[in-house]
């Protein structure tokens, strides 16, 4: 496979990531973190760091917006819910589990 036809592919495979966790809504992010080790912010945080390396100017707030499909503002204000201090727990003892995300302690991305 050559070089261009693999990152088409990858390409598609990350838009349909995407598209299904844009239906998912009732997907908790800290159920994906707790379950996988990522989830859309660490999603978010992977594509900002894409984009900076190919010199495309992007915020934190456009790669979320991309990936929720909405602004995170309006993705909390409708799907988000209270951790539970059980789920809470669970994110502390997976933690070193967890992806590792360029940038991630950075404050502009946190």
């Amino acid at each position: 496979m050559d070089q261009k036809t693999r990152i088409e592919i990858e390409a598609a495979a990350f838009r349909g990531l995407v598209e299904h966790l844009q239906r998912r809504s009732d997907v908790q992010n800290i159920d994906l973190m707790n379950l996988a080790g990522f989830c859309r912010n660490c999603l978010s945080k992977w594509y900002l760091a894409a984009a900076k390396e190919q010199n495309v100017e992007m915020d934190y707030d456009r790669s979320r917006e991309i990936v929720y499909g909405m602004t995170y503002d309006e993705w909390k204000r409708d799907y988000q819910k209270e951790a539970s201090p059980e789920q809470q727990a669970q994110f502390e003892q997976t933690r070193p589990l967890h992806a590792f995300i360029s940038g991630h302690h950075n404050p502009e991305t946190t």
